[in-house]
């Protein structure tokens, strides 16, 4: 039986992408392999956001070009957002690479794929099989909408994904059920910005109605959603959070900058004080919710003072997560041709590691809040010989068991906390 691997890199949609070709290629009759030295069949999934993630990329890219010239019969295959549609210059550069596809366009995988005789259906699967060896997840990510229609200055993504096509509610709503039906607890829904959805629909539907409907379909536990865009958050969104006990309490709400003058070089179309006053409305609504972000630091021009800002309002916030990274220029964004990258590496690290530092304190603080309570986690797997799941909230937490935890819901006694996890001993077993 011929065998796969599939290495990806970068946001929560290459990966609901990458096990939706996973379950493809189950059915094609292919089974996961270890490595990429034991595949017949490798899939990259890439990400070149930032230029680490580009590099990370480029050197697997060269790493098999080495097995392939030691085994030739090595199928390469490469997706995600290193493709655009000069698939030629690409095919130039990676010779070695049998297929170049878009992100999300499977159809021409599935050519690709009749093409070499392999019998495959023109349906992806939406989850991969459960292989020997292999927990079962219960949790599940699951496409609402491809593309993005923003144009933030520093991002590629718009230029390799499109323009935003939403799927139809029935379609997800379908896969939602058929999920449920397997025994997965908790969906992801999943996009590049999911508070957009359905705008572009007939009778343009929205994520709360979306979430409406995923939330009466029986078996399911939990609905989670990213990412999501400041500017398009509305009080029906929030309202539906609040009311809708299968929605998470947790909020990715990227703010990207504190300072208005550089948030309007980066085209993100609100201001520091919009963003405030919804937090604000937020944690009015929804008093227990978690909310992480993204911070930019190093955009060019910015300042110390414009820096500081941001730092400031990280420290104003008191994020659950901050996600902070150095600006990289992306060749073809509009920062890239528009403005000079003119902030030193050095300077870029040391403000990094100024927020990272800040915000270890505020999550140290945040959750020390929640020794000796008991939390409930929907427990996902195993990982160092504990078992492991998340809140509500998406508080990481640990504990040790002898019992199979997999997949259920179990009620955790927090006696130890970190800024990034939790550990404790579970109460219901």
């Amino acid at each position: 039986m011929p065998s796969y691997f599939i290495w990806t890199i970068g946001c929560q949609m290459n990966k609901a992408e990458s096990q939706q070709i996973a379950g493809h290629l189950d059915s094609a009759g292919y089974q996961v392999a270890t490595s990429f030295s034991h595949a017949d069949l490798v899939v990259l999934n890439t990400c070149v956001v930032r230029q680490s993630a580009e590099n990370k990329v480029l050197g697997t890219l060269s790493l098999l070009k080495g097995l392939k010239n030691e085994r030739p019969d090595l199928k390469i295959l490469v997706t995600g957002c290193l493709v655009d549609s000069n698939s030629q210059e690409l095919q130039r550069r990676f010779p070695h690479v049998d297929l170049l596809f878009k992100p999300g366009d499977y159809s021409e995988l599935v050519a690709w794929e009749r093409k070499q005789g392999i019998p495959v259906e023109q349906r992806l699967l939406r989850q991969p099989r459960n292989h020997v060896g292999r927990l079962p997840s219960p949790c599940a990510l699951v496409p609402i909408v491809q593309g993005c229609d923003n144009f933030c200055s520093y991002c590629i993504v718009p230029y390799r994904r499109g323009r935003e096509v939403s799927r139809p509610i029935r379609e997800i709503v379908c896969e939602v059920k058929e999920l449920a039906g397997t025994g997965i607890k908790e969906v992801t829904l999943v996009g590049q910005n999911v508070d957009s959805y359905g705008h572009d629909l007939p009778r343009h539907p929205d994520l709360a109605e979306l979430l409406n409907e995923l939330s009466g379909i029986d078996g399911l536990a939990r609905i989670r959603f990213l990412t999501n865009h400041p500017k398009d958050i509305n009080l029906k969104l929030i309202d539906a959070m609040s009311s809708l006990s299968r929605v998470c309490q947790h909020l990715e709400l990227p703010a990207q900058s504190g300072d208005n003058d550089v948030l309007r070089a980066m085209r993100r179309d609100y201001a520091v004080e919009h963003y405030r006053e919804l937090v604000h409305v937020i944690r009015d609504k929804i008093p227990q919710i978690s909310l992480s972000t993204d911070i930019i630091v190093g955009f060019p021009g910015e300042t110390e003072g414009q820096f500081e800002h941001s730092s400031s309002l990280v420290q104003e916030i008191r994020f659950d997560v901050v996600h902070v990274a150095a600006y990289s220029p992306r060749p073809g964004t509009i920062a890239w041709r528009e403005y000079q990258d003119d902030i030193p590496a050095e300077v870029k690290k040391e403000r990094l590691n100024r927020i990272e530092l800040l915000e270890t304190g505020i999550a140290t603080e945040i959750n020390s809040r929640l020794q000796g309570k008991e939390v409930e986690i929907l427990v996902e797997g195993r990982k160092g010989g504990k078992w492991f799941g998340r809140t509500r909230s998406n508080k990481l937490v640990f504990f040790e068991d002898a019992g199979d935890w997999s997949g259920q819901l179990a009620v955790i006694r927090i006696d130890r906390t970190s800024p990034w996890s939790l550990r404790g001993q579970v109460k219901n077993n």
